[in-house]
């Protein structure tokens, strides 16, 4: 799983993409996934992630796209307008990640963030290299990684969440 999280105050821009290598979706299906009304859930009746993620984008002027091929896996790529009225903040997006990490320590997961003034990634494969069995959901492996995204987003916010 890729999560790239790239913001620009040149251009304006804050850009989340998310893709993975899983089974994909057929075309039919990636037309429903926008449909706040569809899902494959049998839990629910609706599947509301990717319909607000393309709200939320398209709502501050930007745009949304999604690009799946069955068992190639999907991509969604979503653009939001920083400077618009309707632009909510990112978050805490660290602790999403650290979260997913934590919650899925068997997914591998590349994060990448970056800013006009750099760019970091937490790449989980090169973790289990070194940690040789470890699992990523060890309290210690999770503190580590906690911190590394904390120091890593210091250092390209100038010493500040964005």
């Amino acid at each position: 799983m890729y999560i790239t999280v790239e913001e620009s105050d040149k251009d304006d821009l804050l850009t989340i993409t998310i893709s993975d290598n899983g089974c994909g979706m057929t075309e039919e299906q990636v037309k429903q996934v926008i449909d706040p009304f569809f899902t494959t859930r049998t839990t629910r009746k609706v599947g509301l992630g990717v319909p607000l993620f393309k709200m939320s984008a398209e709502q501050t002027g930007g745009s949304f796209n999604i690009e799946s091929q069955v068992g190639r896996g999907t991509k969604t790529q979503a653009s939001y307008v920083k400077s618009h009225v309707d632009m909510t903040p990112l978050g805490d997006i660290n602790s999403t990640v650290s979260i997913l990490i934590r919650c899925n320590p068997d997914i591998d997961f590349v994060f990448t963030r970056s800013n006009d003034k750099g760019s970091f990634t937490l790449d989980t494969r090169e973790l289990r290299e070194v940690l040789q069995g470890v699992s990523l959901d060890t309290p210690d492996v999770i503190e580590w990684i906690e911190e590394f995204l904390k120091e890593q987003t210091e250092n390209i916010c100038g010493g500040a969440e964005l």
